[in-house]
């Protein structure tokens, strides 16, 4: 298939989604930024503003993810909306990419582990890049397991991940495209 036939669904924040953007764009994909009013995003291209209702629609319990990640996440109504924005996200592509790091607990580090452990209960083909361990995953079974090189495979998919993308997320990510759409 074309590139054109392709979508990414992200959030345009900065570091690893900004970058999945400059990519679609670069190659030609479409683009869809999901964001609510009055939240910070580098990459405006396909942005698609949320009202209340629909943020309301992926609700999302604080101590449910809290408790579900290991660790207390903010209770603050800005913190829930990012959850809200990660679930449309998500939701709208059909496989998820990851820029992060694995936890020994097996989730990804940070708000980025929202959206990875979002995708396994929505048993979603999940590819976590792990920038310490300079290695592709895939949720596999209950257990990750190291792959040598995943393509973009579904027209609809997600890229999401850390706001401190380093050189090696950068380059897994050209690479990425470049075995997908080069």
């Amino acid at each position: 298939m074309q590139p054109s036939a392709f979508t990414l669904f992200s959030g345009g924040a900065r570091g690893a989604e900004a970058y999945f953007g400059e990519l679609a764009e670069k190659y030609g994909l479409d683009e869809v930024n999901y964001s609510f009013e009055g939240h910070p995003i580098e990459r405006t291209r396909g942005v698609r503003y949320l009202t209340n209702e629909e943020l309301a629609k992926k609700d999302v319990s604080i101590t449910y993810v809290s408790n579900l990640m290991h660790r207390n996440y903010s209770r603050a109504p800005i913190f829930r909306k990012v959850l809200q924005t990660i679930c449309w996200q998500v939701s709208s592509g059909m496989e998820v990419f990851v820029v992060g790091q694995i936890q020994d607990d097996n989730t990804v580090k940070g708000g980025t582990g929202w959206g990875a452990e979002y995708a396994k209960i929505c048993n979603k083909p999940l590819f976590v890049f792990d920038q310490v361990k300079n290695a592709w995953f895939t949720w596999d079974e209950g257990e990750w397991r190291q792959i040598q090189a995943p393509v973009i495979s579904r027209q609809h998919f997600t890229g999401t991940g850390t706001r401190f993308l380093e050189d090696n997320g950068r380059q897994a990510l050209d690479d990425l495209f470049k075995r997908s759409f080069g």
